[in-house]
């Protein structure tokens, strides 16, 4: 009996040891769990406190600096946490636990064995929080200082960026403000300030894209949730509005500057503006056909008012009683009008060369036609020195004529034979010579495809101007061309 009686006291000893030492090391070991879990939840809400990454270089370096020292606190506490957690895996290896955990009734109490596996779910599920925790605070420690590199990088890349550009702007901007007004500028020299202009805009080029990329970096920061410091974003917007407005100026100026060539350049018709008077007006149509508006009695027609009056003497003619001959001096007075009676054959061919109007079938346009009448006018006051030649009247009437001779629709296109024709027959040169001309003639006519009816209003035009006397040109001239016979209709 006493033998059984020591027995029992003997095992129940050993368990009260064992229970004892098994307290005194989990207790041990859930204290320090408990540490590092509430270390680890100080430390993730400190590096939350970092945030917002400041907006320019001095703030993220400073940040930058801080950080390190915040890592390296966390890099000192590892070996500790480290130990604990191998502490708790090789506890857990010896108290093994399987069993779901169990809620018993009130009043009972729990034995030694369930004593020991709760104690063991209690530091397994303390090990998993803090390893849990290590890990997000390890991690975002170092996408802290990643983020941080690259932000660094991308401050220091748009700091230089804007620096560079505030230059390259200021030196652009002293060009611009060099500009001389386009009123002020010589019409002759149009051409080169658009040149000029062009080839400044181009060498633009590497600032657009400066500016581009300086825009770029501010947007991928702002995407990373790193805003600009006050400076910097209003540097930045100043930048944004001197570039805004130098292209701006650019584009204004270059528009100037071709509005001023289109309307006074060497292709412009604003030399002719001064062909009619108060209260008369010239216009020009989308199709660059001049028209002629009357201020006075509101109203438009596509004849110069001086070819009105003209056509209105033309009509004192009519008395005239054979038709070859009313046409030849009709002609004849059309021709001294146009001042075409003083322009040698020779001279229209040279014109017609320095022109380039060589080939027959090519089409003009309106533009073309002024620039070859300019050019064949000033021949003729070059040639005839002490003769008074109203240019743009001159050119005017000679367009009015031609438009109303071979582009009645005023569609403002004009085969180059026709324009040739026209003028060869109204300047001065024998009928023969006109023939053989190298500038316009039969075999040309021939050559070129002229219809019937083209070539008749050529024969009909050269052969009335300077009738000879016979049978023939006392007839009544039916055989002229109906486009002739209306333009001159008796």
């Amino acid at each position: 009996m006493n033998l059984c009686w020591n027995e029992i006291k003997r095992k129940s000893h050993n368990i009260r040891v064992r229970l004892e030492a098994f307290s005194d090391s989990s207790g041990k070991l859930q204290l320090s769990l408990q540490e590092i879990i509430e270390w680890l939840t100080v430390k993730d809400e400190e590096l939350s406190e970092q945030l917002p990454i400041g907006g320019d270089a001095g703030a993220v370096q400073h940040q930058r600096e801080f950080h390190q020292v915040f890592m390296e606190d966390v890099k000192s506490r590892g070996p500790f946490i480290y130990s604990v957690l191998e502490s708790a895996q090789a506890f857990l290896a010896q108290h093994p636990f399987q069993e779901p955990e169990e809620t018993l009734p009130e009043g009972k109490e729990l034995s030694p064995r369930r004593r020991i596996l709760n104690v063991s779910r209690s530091v397994w599920k303390q090990a998993n929080v803090a390893s849990d925790l290590w890990e997000k605070l390890t991690a975002r420690c170092v996408d802290r200082h990643r983020h941080m590199e690259v932000t660094l990088e991308r401050l220091l890349q748009t700091q230089a960026a804007m620096e560079e550009l505030a230059l390259a702007l200021e030196q652009a901007e002293g060009v611009r403000d060099a500009w001389e007004p386009v009123g002020d500028l010589f019409i002759d020299s149009l051409q080169d300030h658009i040149d000029a202009t062009k080839l400044f805009k181009e060498e633009l080029s590497q600032v657009k894209e400066g500016m581009k990329h300086m825009n770029d970096l501010a947007h991928q920061l702002a995407i990373s949730d790193v805003h600009l410091s006050m400076d910097n974003a209003r540097a930045l917007e100043h930048l944004n509005s001197r570039w805004k407005l130098l292209q701006g100026s650019i584009e204004e100026r270059l528009k100037q500057l071709q509005d001023a060539h289109r309307d006074f350049g060497p292709g412009s018709q604003h030399f002719l503006s001064s062909s009619v008077q108060i209260p008369w007006e010239r216009a020009i149509s989308p199709n660059k056909v001049p028209y002629y508006i009357n201020h006075q009695a509101q109203t438009t027609c596509w004849d110069h008012p001086k070819m009105t009056e003209l056509y209105q003497a033309l009509a004192d003619l009519n008395n005239i009683k054979f038709s070859a001959y009313r046409t030849a001096m009709k002609l004849r007075r059309v021709q001294k009008a146009l001042r075409l009676d003083m322009l040698m054959l020779a001279s229209v061919v040279d014109v017609f060369r320095e022109q380039d109007l060589q080939r027959g079938e090519h089409v003009m346009d309106v533009v073309e036609m002024i620039q070859a009448l300019t050019g064949l006018y000033e021949r003729l006051e070059e040639e005839r020195s002490a003769l008074v030649v109203n240019i743009p009247l001159c050119v005017d009437m000679c367009l009015n004529w031609l438009l109303n001779v071979y582009d009645s629709g005023r569609n403002g296109k004009m085969r180059v034979l026709s324009f040739k024709m026209g003028l060869v027959s109204l300047c001065t040169a024998d009928v023969q010579e006109k023939y053989k001309s190298p500038a316009l003639c039969r075999s040309e006519a021939s050559r070129q495809g002229l219809t019937g009816a083209a070539a008749a209003i050529y024969t009909g035009m050269v052969k009335h101007l300077h009738p000879p006397v016979s049978i023939h040109h006392l007839s009544d001239g039916r055989n002229h061309h109906s486009q002739t016979k209306a333009l001159f209709r008796g």
